[in-house]
């Protein structure tokens, strides 16, 4: 992989370490990147660095701040939230000398830690932005378009009088309040979204929720996530038994319905992750709870089941534990109710089933027990990733084009 042009890329992400998600694809891109020769610059607000972005050639540029949920003073925590003087600061002292006709910033996620005050930094230093639509926060104070409380996907337009009124955090009316105040802000001062033309969207499902949202001359490019797995034989699912859930046991990422489904069916259920259901989940399915578990674990939980189980309530956006599996032959069953639907085929690579329908989750669990169906579901996942693997290698090489594209965009705009 070659690239014909280098540039200044500024990768910037709440967290220097793998908390999530969009940390760990920003991190592997900005590596990545690097390692391919531009000047990459990784600005967060959050360590400790991790080791692998430490060791490599992309220079680090952290505030050194709490993520604002674990901050000890909730007043410093709620200012900085709005809006992050540090973190703009920063990213001053980084443009210093920078050309904006080779610059990109590359925006990953803010909402933690940063603030959308860099991009106003950015946006006043005339320099060209890409956003990776990880989540909803361009659009929706809590970021999900949820309604916590009723466990409901919210179909109410953000900011309008019925989103103001409506107590849909989960934390109660007042973090909504706050949460609706940084939304003004980020839209007023901090410029999301209108100061950016270029999304990279990460599923077509999160796209159709996000798009009447963006400007309308934006331009939007595809680019899957990083899915950081060797390739290698596929698991062999019909030799496995355990029904296996990855992710955080929060009421909104359905783990009751899919333990309610276990116990009545009976299926053999495992639940690897942590979170507020953990003690409803264990009450249901006593002694299938692993507890947090490192990358490597995860994996070999994966290599021991049958299928993974994927029963969010809410949208999502692009959850990497179903491609993950898919790269291991380890089909899927999946809620039709979010983004975790286009990386599966239903009836082919897994199924899917009702969002919140526990009868209707039982009936495709109990389609999974054949182990003919099963076996040939999971090398069909397989087939299906490994025919466009979203390696790290491949990741950078589209990035690299997508940039090119922004950069061929500014030009014939001056």
């Amino acid at each position: 992989m070659l690239s014909y042009r280098k540039y200044n890329i500024i990768v910037v992400n709440d967290f220097a370490h793998v908390e999530g998600g969009a940390s760990q694809v920003a991190i592997s891109s900005a590596i990545g990147l690097a390692n391919q020769g531009h000047e990459v610059s990784y600005l967060s607000a959050v360590g400790p660095v991790a080791s692998e972005l430490r060791e490599s050639p992309a220079r680090v540029f952290i505030t050194g701040q709490h993520a604002i949920a674990h901050d000890p003073s909730r007043i410093r925590a709620a200012i900085q939230g709005l809006w992050n003087r540090a973190s703009s600061r920063l990213l001053e002292t980084m443009l210093e000398g920078m050309d904006p006709q080779s610059t990109i910033f590359h925006l990953h996620g803010w909402t933690k830690a940063l603030s959308s005050s860099v991009v106003r930094v950015a946006a006043r230093r005339g320099v060209s932005i890409v956003c990776t639509l990880n989540d909803y926060f361009t659009a929706c104070p809590n970021g999900s378009f949820l309604d916590y409380p009723r466990t409901e996907v919210c179909t109410r337009k953000p900011l309008s009088g019925s989103c103001l009124v409506t107590q849909c955090d989960n934390r109660g009316y007042s973090h909504k309040a706050w949460r609706v105040l940084r939304q003004y802000v980020q839209q007023r001062w901090g410029l999301i979204p209108q100061a950016i033309r270029h999304f990279i969207k990460v599923s077509d499902f999160s796209l159709n929720i996000l798009r009447p949202y963006l400007p309308q001359d934006a331009k939007l490019y595809a680019l899957p996530n990083i899915i950081d797995i060797p390739l290698q034989s596929p698991v062999r699912v019909m030799a496995n038994s355990a029904y296996t859930m990855v992710g955080r046991l929060s009421r909104e990422k359905g783990p009751v319905s899919f333990a309610e489904a276990a116990i009545r069916g009976p299926f053999k259920a495992v639940f690897v992750g942590e979170g507020d259901c953990r003690s409803l989940v264990e009450a249901i399915c006593p002694g299938q709870v692993t507890g947090w578990c490192s990358r490597a674990q995860v994996f070999e939980r994966l290599q021991q089941a049958r299928a993974i189980v994927f029963p969010s309530l809410w949208y999502e956006a692009q959850p990497l534990a179903i491609r993950e599996a898919a790269a291991m032959g380890v089909p899927a069953i999946v809620s039709d109710r979010c983004a975790g639907r286009d990386d599966v085929v239903d009836g082919l690579t897994g199924l899917w089933f009702r969002g919140g329908d526990v009868d209707d989750l039982i009936r495709q669990l109990s389609r999974m027990q054949d182990d003919d169906a099963v076996q040939k579901m999971g090398q069909a996942a397989y087939d299906h990733y490994w025919a466009n693997p979203a390696t790290v290698d491949r990741h950078v090489a589209q990035l690299e084009k997508i940039y090119e594209e922004v950069l061929e965009d500014r030009r014939c705009e001056q």
